[in-house]
């Protein structure tokens, strides 16, 4: 719960920064000599930054209507496919969460999950489910469970639940496509607004670089970007990491040296971890991992073998054990 508050907390502060702080900077500064010197703007320019706003707003849009609505018929296909063709496992369960509201009409599970991967090293994984059948008292902890794994390992998701079926929720799907339907209509009124209460008939001679057409989408890309690297900085993890985690091999890795790299996020040292370790062909490789470490973890620099995982058609390809479970 609190982490989910400090999360809602972070982004509506983000979100601020975004959108209402430019525009309230903007319609502050901006003064009568500014509306003066639109009749000696550069109209190409201003068709420039016209093209730069559109093509700001066209990729934020475009984002948010693959992750809010294209998504959900991505996932339903996958997971079909997986209903299908997916590689059967045994799971444990060592933990499960209750996480929905007294007021659901069905408990919903945070469940993790202890199973062998598609190459037979047994992973931990987190995932979540609604229970529609409570009497049966099946998500407990110490229950088994099938599971079904994609072979192919192409996107997300890479599991389900053997016993789940693949659908969509038309409440959610409708409250998504509202959603998108507003902020669009909002983009669009803004331009329109924009146009009639600042053209002063010169046309978009007033678009700059800092008007918020242009700033507002510009922020937002760059905080898609920000996070994407904080979170890879931070955990050490990539994009390929659940890949790894599904399809790697695990292994112990022989700690050759740990250095710093110079680099502090939240005031923790980023550490620049050399590993050796040999894979199922017994050929040797040496890699190289970079990771925030807390303080209070420092002791993992002293560790003589720390267990990774190594994709077996790209042994180069690693992941600290550690930091897969938290996935």
């Amino acid at each position: 719960m609190k982490k989910n508050l400090a999360l809602t907390f972070w982004a509506l502060y983000m979100l601020f920064f975004a959108i209402p702080f430019p525009m309230f900077l903007y319609y502050n500064i901006k003064s009568e000599s500014d509306i003066d010197a639109l009749k000696d703007g550069n109209p190409y320019l201003a068709l420039a930054y016209l093209a730069l706003s559109i093509v700001l707003w066209v990729i934020l849009l475009v984002g948010y209507f693959r992750k809010w609505i294209l998504q959900l018929f991505i996932t339903r296909k996958n997971m079909a496919k997986i209903k299908a063709h997916g590689v059967l496992r045994e799971s444990k369960i060592l933990n499960a969460q209750k996480i929905s509201k007294a007021t659901s009409v069905y408990n919903t599970y945070e469940l993790e999950l202890c199973f062998k991967n598609l190459s037979d090293s047994e992973i931990t994984h987190k995932t979540t489910i609604t229970d529609l059948k409570p009497l049966a008292k099946r998500f407990e902890s110490g229950n088994k469970l099938n599971i079904l794994l994609d072979r192919d390992m192409n996107q997300p998701p890479y599991m389900m639940i053997a016993s789940s079926e693949a659908s969509i929720n038309f409440r959610s799907f409708a409250l998504r496509i509202l959603g998108f339907v507003i902020l669009s209509i909002a983009v669009i009124a803004y331009y329109i607004f924009s146009y009639r209460t600042e053209s002063y008939g010169m046309g978009w001679r007033f678009l700059a670089f800092w008007h918020p057409l242009i700033l507002c989408p510009a922020i937002l890309l760059f905080y898609r970007i920000l996070v994407g690297f904080i979170f890879r900085k931070i955990t050490g993890l990539s994009d390929d990491s659940l890949v790894i985690k599904f399809k790697g091999i695990k292994t112990s890795a022989k700690l050759i040296k740990v250095s710093q790299t110079g680099t502090y996020i939240n005031e923790q040292p980023m550490m620049r971890f050399e590993l050796e370790y040999t894979d199922t062909h017994n050929q040797l490789h040496r890699s190289s991992l970079k990771k925030v470490v807390g303080l209070l973890d420092l002791d993992i620099t002293k560790q003589e073998y720390i267990s990774i995982f190594y994709l077996p058609e790209n042994p180069s390809q690693i992941a600290f054990t550690s930091d897969l479970n938290t996935l």
